[in-house]
């Protein structure tokens, strides 16, 4: 049987966010690959080389890291990009203070931000 003809997909942007999420963290790849389970080495695939994942190793490595995979895997924007979806994962653990902390300092970003345009 003849094989698809059907370009692999190239991995490299979701390995590139992997590897900032986990410096971000401050997460040395062996700690990370000890509660993964996996290799230090198979992590730094991923993360350099673009290395195909498993399913599962994917779906661990996306949810670890509150990594949107719609921006990479879809041709419309997503609802939520990775940023957005690591603010909301800081947000849930800050207490009501720290909410409101934040709350005035975004009003205050977006006020200075429309007053210079």
């Amino acid at each position: 049987m003849a094989k698809r003809p059907v370009p692999r997909y190239d991995f490299k942007a979701f390995g590139e966010a992997i590897k900032a999420a986990r410096e971000g963290r401050k997460e040395s790849r062996k700690k990370v690959s000890d509660e993964m389970f996996i290799s230090p080495r198979y992590l730094a695939n991923i993360e350099n080389k673009g290395q195909h994942p498993s399913l599962q190793i994917f779906f661990e490595l996306m949810l670890r890291y509150n990594i949107s995979v719609d921006q990479f895997l879809l041709e419309t924007p997503p609802e939520k990009n990775t940023q957005r979806r690591q603010l909301d994962a800081l947000l849930d653990g800050m207490s009501d203070t720290g909410i409101r902390i934040v709350t005035a300092t975004a009003k205050e970003i977006a006020e200075v931000e429309t007053e210079g345009r």
